[in-house]
């Protein structure tokens, strides 16, 4: 790795980013230590795994890069209490996520690097990308240089998750959270889901079995996402027959209209804002009431219970 060889990289977290992280660059010959709660559940993983685990206050001591991968709704409780204190001058803090640095949650000394290095990819895919001799994409950007080598360690922390062999890509803080956020939101994990939900009811309330309304809108869409993102549209297009090629053409603009346009306009205002900055940060106070209740009611919907009795099926013995 060059610039990381013979530096202790700290890596806070061990949920889905931070296993994946961890064990690709202690594979990478890095020397990693893990900072998680002690006797918590993530403290005997890390032991399971063969990595070394420290309370995060003694993982951040003397630590030359210090990578703040937990959930963006507690790291700027966790940077007060046991991290600030404990950086050394000229070292660096990295993250997967711009979140903090972007909304001022966490405003770090004037004595150390702020990078960022953000695979794009799930946790699960990035590890199994790397055992495969590969990686992922990644974005890497640096918010302050004070060494003047911010920039090669980023990348040093890339190309030790493999993610130099799929192509890195650099961007800034501010732009690396807002185009995250506005993904999520509108497409990726809130516009897609409410879409399926929506085709689902609509094919069921005319009275289509539920269990083929599931595989039409539901089951399918991965094998369509994996052709999208093997070629672009063009590919998905080739691939499927001609008929879903005319229909999808000629009525998808019937679904994604110009006030689902203006929807997604106001998804990014807010995002811009700091509205939904604000709105998450309340909710995450008050405990994730009103998550925790969204989450109870969309797991009793019909297509959840459906869908659930379906996966069976698929389940290997």
């Amino acid at each position: 790795m060059g610039i990381l060889d013979d530096k202790k990289i700290a890596v806070l977290g061990y949920g889905a980013q931070g296993r994946a992280q961890a064990l690709c660059l202690h594979d990478s010959g890095l020397d990693v230590v893990v900072g998680a709660r002690k006797g918590g559940q993530s403290w005997e993983r890390v032991k399971e795994d063969g990595l070394k685990v420290a309370t995060i206050p003694e993982a951040v001591k003397g630590a030359d890069v210090v990578m703040m991968l937990l959930p963006d709704e507690v790291q700027p409780d966790v940077y007060e209490k046991d991290v600030r204190p404990n950086m050394k001058p000229g070292s660096a803090l990295e993250f997967a996520h711009g979140f903090a640095i972007t909304y001022g949650l966490i405003e770090p000394p004037e004595d150390v690097d702020v990078i960022m290095m953000a695979p794009k990819a799930p946790g699960d895919m990035e590890r199994l990308m790397y055992l495969e001799g590969f990686g992922v994409p990644a974005l890497v950007c640096v918010h302050r240089d004070v060494s003047g080598k911010a920039k090669k360690i980023a990348l040093a922390l890339a190309k030790g998750i493999g993610a130099t062999r799929a192509g890195v890509f650099e961007t800034t803080f501010d732009y690396e959270t807002k185009t995250d956020l506005f993904g999520e939101q509108a497409v990726l994990c809130g516009g897609l889901t409410a879409m399926i939900a929506a085709g689902f009811e609509t094919l069921v309330g005319a009275g289509y079995p539920p269990e083929i309304a599931y595989f039409e809108v539901l089951h399918e869409v991965k094998l369509i996402t994996d052709l999208i993102n093997m070629g672009g549209f063009t590919e998905m297009w080739r691939v499927v027959s001609n008929t879903a090629e005319y229909g999808g053409m000629t009525r998808r603009d019937l679904v994604i209209t110009e006030e689902s346009k203006k929807g997604m306009k106001e998804i990014l205002d807010q995002i811009e804002s700091g509205k939904f900055k604000d709105d998450w940060r309340a909710e995450w106070k008050a405990g994730l009431k009103n998550l925790k209740e969204m989450e109870k009611r969309e797991s009793k919907t019909q297509i959840e219970v459906v869908g659930k009795e379906i996966r069976k099926l698929f389940t290997r013995k």
